[in-house]
Protein backbone atom coordinates (compact mmCIF):
# COMPACT_ATOMS: atom_id res chain seq x y z
CA UNK A 1 0.00 0.00 0.00
CA UNK A 2 1.50 3.31 -1.09
CA UNK A 3 0.42 6.39 0.91
CA UNK A 4 1.64 9.99 0.96
CA UNK A 5 1.63 12.86 3.46
CA UNK A 6 1.46 16.38 2.08
CA UNK A 7 3.10 18.75 4.58
CA UNK A 8 2.10 22.36 3.85
CA UNK A 9 1.29 25.65 5.52
CA UNK A 10 -2.22 27.13 5.38
CA UNK A 11 -3.41 27.43 1.77
CA UNK A 12 -6.53 29.57 2.12
CA UNK A 13 -8.65 29.41 -1.03
CA UNK A 14 -5.70 28.60 -3.28
CA UNK A 15 -5.69 25.15 -4.86
CA UNK A 16 -2.59 25.36 -7.05
CA UNK A 17 -0.28 23.40 -4.76
CA UNK A 18 -2.93 20.76 -4.09
CA UNK A 19 -3.36 20.13 -7.82
CA UNK A 20 0.40 19.97 -8.39
CA UNK A 21 1.11 17.58 -5.52
CA UNK A 22 -1.83 15.30 -6.29
CA UNK A 23 -0.55 14.94 -9.85
CA UNK A 24 2.93 14.07 -8.51
CA UNK A 25 1.46 11.56 -6.05
CA UNK A 26 -0.58 9.89 -8.80
CA UNK A 27 2.50 9.53 -11.00
CA UNK A 28 4.18 7.74 -8.06
CA UNK A 29 1.21 5.31 -7.74
CA UNK A 30 0.04 6.76 -4.42
CA UNK A 31 -3.37 5.40 -3.41
CA UNK A 32 -4.08 7.50 -0.30
CA UNK A 33 -3.00 11.11 0.36
CA UNK A 34 -3.17 12.65 3.86
CA UNK A 35 -3.06 16.34 4.85
CA UNK A 36 -2.35 17.90 8.24
CA UNK A 37 -4.75 20.10 10.20
CA UNK A 38 -5.47 23.73 9.37
CA UNK A 39 -4.03 23.54 5.88
CA UNK A 40 -7.32 23.91 4.03
CA UNK A 41 -8.75 26.21 6.72
CA UNK A 42 -7.16 29.01 8.76
CA UNK A 43 -5.81 28.12 12.19
CA UNK A 44 -8.35 27.84 14.99
CA UNK A 45 -7.41 31.22 16.46
CA UNK A 46 -8.03 32.88 13.10
CA UNK A 47 -11.36 31.09 12.66
CA UNK A 48 -12.57 32.76 15.85
CA UNK A 49 -12.40 36.14 14.09
CA UNK A 50 -14.13 35.05 10.86
CA UNK A 51 -17.81 35.23 9.98
CA UNK A 52 -19.69 31.95 9.58
CA UNK A 53 -20.52 32.88 5.99
CA UNK A 54 -16.83 33.17 5.15
CA UNK A 55 -16.04 29.87 6.88
CA UNK A 56 -18.87 28.20 4.98
CA UNK A 57 -17.75 29.60 1.64
CA UNK A 58 -14.25 28.27 2.21
CA UNK A 59 -15.51 24.85 3.35
CA UNK A 60 -17.68 24.43 0.25
CA UNK A 61 -14.83 25.49 -2.01
CA UNK A 62 -12.32 23.07 -0.45
CA UNK A 63 -14.81 20.18 -0.48
CA UNK A 64 -15.51 20.74 -4.17
CA UNK A 65 -11.79 20.83 -5.00
CA UNK A 66 -10.99 17.66 -3.02
CA UNK A 67 -13.89 15.73 -4.56
CA UNK A 68 -12.75 16.81 -8.01
CA UNK A 69 -9.14 15.79 -7.34
CA UNK A 70 -10.14 12.43 -5.90
CA UNK A 71 -12.34 11.61 -8.88
CA UNK A 72 -9.98 12.95 -11.56
CA UNK A 73 -6.90 11.14 -10.24
CA UNK A 74 -8.61 8.08 -8.72
CA UNK A 75 -7.01 8.70 -5.33
CA UNK A 76 -8.37 8.71 -1.76
CA UNK A 77 -7.71 11.99 0.05
CA UNK A 78 -7.95 12.29 3.84
CA UNK A 79 -8.10 15.89 5.05
CA UNK A 80 -9.19 17.76 8.19
CA UNK A 81 -11.92 20.19 7.22
CA UNK A 82 -14.12 22.71 9.02
CA UNK A 83 -17.83 22.43 8.16
CA UNK A 84 -21.03 24.23 9.07
CA UNK A 85 -24.51 22.95 9.91
CA UNK A 86 -27.26 25.45 10.73
CA UNK A 87 -24.71 28.21 11.41
CA UNK A 88 -22.73 25.98 13.80
CA UNK A 89 -19.07 25.18 13.14
CA UNK A 90 -17.77 21.60 13.34
CA UNK A 91 -14.31 20.06 13.16
CA UNK A 92 -14.01 16.93 10.99
CA UNK A 93 -11.67 14.65 9.14
CA UNK A 94 -13.09 13.89 5.71
CA UNK A 95 -12.29 10.98 3.42
CA UNK A 96 -12.78 11.80 -0.24
CA UNK A 97 -12.72 8.79 -2.54
CA UNK A 98 -13.77 8.54 -6.19
CA UNK A 99 -17.02 6.82 -5.20
CA UNK A 100 -17.96 8.39 -1.85
CA UNK A 101 -17.27 10.98 0.84
CA UNK A 102 -17.17 10.09 4.56
CA UNK A 103 -17.08 12.51 7.51
CA UNK A 104 -15.51 11.72 10.88
CA UNK A 105 -16.51 14.29 13.48
CA UNK A 106 -13.70 14.74 15.97
CA UNK A 107 -14.87 13.34 19.31
CA UNK A 108 -12.42 14.86 21.81
CA UNK A 109 -11.20 18.41 21.28
CA UNK A 110 -8.47 20.40 22.99
CA UNK A 111 -9.91 22.42 25.88
CA UNK A 112 -6.95 24.25 27.41
CA UNK A 113 -7.13 27.90 28.39
CA UNK A 114 -4.81 29.07 25.61
CA UNK A 115 -6.26 26.68 23.00
CA UNK A 116 -9.91 25.87 23.60
CA UNK A 117 -11.35 24.21 20.51
CA UNK A 118 -14.01 22.44 22.57
CA UNK A 119 -15.58 25.80 23.45
CA UNK A 120 -15.48 27.18 19.89
CA UNK A 121 -16.61 24.19 17.83
CA UNK A 122 -20.05 22.59 18.12
CA UNK A 123 -18.87 18.96 18.09
CA UNK A 124 -21.12 17.19 20.62
CA UNK A 125 -19.79 15.81 23.89
CA UNK A 126 -21.15 12.26 23.96
CA UNK A 127 -20.04 8.65 24.58
CA UNK A 128 -17.00 7.61 22.56
CA UNK A 129 -17.63 5.82 19.26
CA UNK A 130 -15.26 4.01 16.93
CA UNK A 131 -13.06 6.19 14.74
CA UNK A 132 -13.88 6.07 11.03
CA UNK A 133 -12.65 2.86 9.34
CA UNK A 134 -12.27 2.29 5.61
CA UNK A 135 -10.55 -0.02 3.14
CA UNK A 136 -8.42 0.69 0.11
CA UNK A 137 -7.65 -2.45 -1.89
CA UNK A 138 -8.01 -4.65 1.19
CA UNK A 139 -5.74 -2.49 3.38
CA UNK A 140 -7.63 -1.39 6.49
CA UNK A 141 -7.34 2.22 7.68
CA UNK A 142 -8.71 4.10 10.69
CA UNK A 143 -8.51 7.84 11.02
CA UNK A 144 -8.50 9.97 14.15
CA UNK A 145 -7.38 13.43 15.12
CA UNK A 146 -3.92 13.83 16.64
CA UNK A 147 -5.25 14.98 20.03
CA UNK A 148 -7.47 11.89 20.25
CA UNK A 149 -4.37 9.66 20.28
CA UNK A 150 -3.99 10.42 23.99
CA UNK A 151 -7.16 8.54 24.94
CA UNK A 152 -7.32 4.79 25.52
CA UNK A 153 -11.08 4.82 24.99
CA UNK A 154 -10.70 5.34 21.24
CA UNK A 155 -8.29 2.44 20.98
CA UNK A 156 -10.71 0.27 22.96
CA UNK A 157 -13.22 0.88 20.17
CA UNK A 158 -10.68 -0.39 17.63
CA UNK A 159 -9.94 -3.62 19.54
CA UNK A 160 -10.55 -6.66 17.39
CA UNK A 161 -10.90 -4.64 14.19
CA UNK A 162 -7.37 -5.49 12.95
CA UNK A 163 -6.44 -2.03 11.69
CA UNK A 164 -3.40 -1.93 9.40
CA UNK A 165 -2.78 1.82 9.67
CA UNK A 166 -4.09 4.76 11.69
CA UNK A 167 -4.04 8.01 9.73
CA UNK A 168 -3.33 10.82 12.19
CA UNK A 169 -3.73 14.38 10.88
CA UNK A 170 -2.76 16.91 13.53
CA UNK A 171 -1.32 20.34 14.21
CA UNK A 172 1.57 20.47 16.66
CA UNK A 173 3.57 23.40 17.97
CA UNK A 174 5.57 24.58 21.00
CA UNK A 175 8.52 22.23 20.35
CA UNK A 176 6.48 19.16 21.27
CA UNK A 177 8.06 16.74 18.78
CA UNK A 178 9.77 14.44 21.30
CA UNK A 179 6.55 13.95 23.24
CA UNK A 180 4.60 13.21 20.05
CA UNK A 181 7.29 10.86 18.77
CA UNK A 182 7.19 8.85 22.01
CA UNK A 183 3.39 8.74 22.11
CA UNK A 184 2.95 7.72 18.47
CA UNK A 185 5.67 5.06 18.41
CA UNK A 186 4.30 3.60 21.67
CA UNK A 187 0.75 3.43 20.31
CA UNK A 188 1.99 1.90 17.05
CA UNK A 189 3.95 -0.74 18.98
CA UNK A 190 1.31 -1.69 21.54
CA UNK A 191 -1.35 -1.90 18.83
CA UNK A 192 1.00 -3.45 16.22
CA UNK A 193 -0.15 -1.17 13.41
CA UNK A 194 1.31 1.63 11.35
CA UNK A 195 0.57 5.20 12.43
CA UNK A 196 1.05 7.90 9.82
CA UNK A 197 1.26 11.35 11.34
CA UNK A 198 0.61 14.45 9.20
CA UNK A 199 1.52 17.81 10.71
CA UNK A 200 1.55 21.25 9.07
CA UNK A 201 4.20 23.95 8.84
CA UNK A 202 4.08 27.74 9.09
CA UNK A 203 3.38 30.19 11.91
CA UNK A 204 0.59 32.04 13.64
CA UNK A 205 1.23 35.17 15.70
CA UNK A 206 -1.01 36.63 18.38
CA UNK A 207 -0.56 38.97 21.35
CA UNK A 208 0.88 36.13 23.43
CA UNK A 209 3.61 35.23 20.98
CA UNK A 210 4.44 33.04 17.99
CA UNK A 211 2.92 29.64 17.32
CA UNK A 212 5.33 27.72 15.11
CA UNK A 213 4.05 24.57 13.41
CA UNK A 214 7.17 22.51 12.93
CA UNK A 215 6.23 19.71 10.54
CA UNK A 216 8.01 16.47 11.44
CA UNK A 217 5.37 14.27 9.81
CA UNK A 218 6.44 10.64 10.04
CA UNK A 219 5.51 6.99 9.69
CA UNK A 220 5.74 4.67 12.71
CA UNK A 221 5.94 0.92 12.12
CA UNK A 222 3.96 -1.89 13.84
CA UNK A 223 7.19 -2.57 15.77
CA UNK A 224 7.32 0.99 17.13
CA UNK A 225 10.08 2.33 14.88
CA UNK A 226 10.14 5.51 12.80
CA UNK A 227 10.46 4.43 9.17
CA UNK A 228 10.18 7.77 7.32
CA UNK A 229 10.41 11.31 8.64
CA UNK A 230 10.01 14.81 7.21
CA UNK A 231 11.69 17.99 8.43
CA UNK A 232 10.18 21.44 8.83
CA UNK A 233 9.71 22.38 5.17
CA UNK A 234 7.02 21.97 2.54
CA UNK A 235 7.38 18.37 1.41
CA UNK A 236 5.57 15.34 0.03
CA UNK A 237 6.46 12.10 1.84
CA UNK A 238 5.64 8.85 0.02
CA UNK A 239 5.69 5.63 2.06
CA UNK A 240 5.01 1.96 1.41
CA UNK A 241 3.22 -0.18 3.98
CA UNK A 242 2.70 -3.93 4.09
CA UNK A 243 -0.17 -5.90 5.60
CA UNK A 244 2.30 -8.77 5.99
CA UNK A 245 4.47 -6.65 8.31
CA UNK A 246 1.44 -5.92 10.48
CA UNK A 247 0.58 -9.63 10.76
CA UNK A 248 4.17 -10.56 11.53
CA UNK A 249 4.42 -7.97 14.30
CA UNK A 250 1.23 -9.26 15.92
CA UNK A 251 2.49 -12.83 15.81
CA UNK A 252 5.92 -11.83 17.12
CA UNK A 253 4.75 -9.85 20.14
CA UNK A 254 1.50 -11.70 20.84
CA UNK A 255 -0.26 -8.81 22.58
CA UNK A 256 -3.66 -9.55 21.06
CA UNK A 257 -3.28 -13.27 21.65
CA UNK A 258 -2.59 -12.66 25.34
CA UNK A 259 -5.83 -10.70 25.68
CA UNK A 260 -7.90 -13.12 23.59
CA UNK A 261 -6.98 -15.97 25.94
CA UNK A 262 -8.56 -14.07 28.79
CA UNK A 263 -11.86 -13.16 27.17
Amino acid sequence: MRVAVLQLNAQGMSSTKLYNYVRIAKKQSVQVLVLGEYILNPFFKELQTMSTSMIQEQAKHQSRILKELSTTYNITIVAPLITLKKEKVYKNIVKFSPSSTSYYEQQILINYTHWNEEKFFSNPIKPIESPCIFYVQGFKFAMMNGFELHFDELFNKLNGKNIDCILLPGVSTFESFERWKNLITSRAFTNNCYILRANRIGTYKDKDGMWEFYGDSFLASPNGEILEHLGNREELMIVDMSHTEVVQARRLWGFKEAINKRQ
